[in-house]
């Protein structure tokens, strides 16, 4: 017998890693969490890391060249899990510069 409905993936944490350690993401997310200034600007720089790593890995994933954390329409994206990541990985630095300050 098949459901009634359409199915629900199931998303393991070995899904989740991809988009985490996207390396655009986490470039843009330490390099811009190292030069904000204010720990208000954070947020700002988890969004622009997310965009950034968002449009990069879709244009690679549109070329039909592998890609660690691909975007596209039969794959899961997780966003959520790349804008948190994002932030992490942005607050991470942040942290680090005020440390290496003292």
């Amino acid at each position: 017998m098949s459901p009634v409905g359409p199915t629900v993936p199931v998303v393991t944490l070995w899904d989740w890693l991809p988009a985490a350690f996207d390396p655009v993401l986490i470039l843009i997310a330490v390099w811009l969490g190292w030069k904000a200034d204010q720990f208000g600007k954070v947020m700002i720089v988890a969004l622009a890391a997310f965009g950034g790593s968002v449009l990069v890995s879709w244009a690679i994933s549109s070329l039909g060249l592998p890609w660690i954390a691909p975007v596209r329409s039969d794959g899961l994206t997780l966003f959520p899990v790349r804008l948190v990541a994002a932030m992490l990985w942005a607050s991470g630095a942040y942290a680090a510069h005020r440390l290496s300050k003292r």
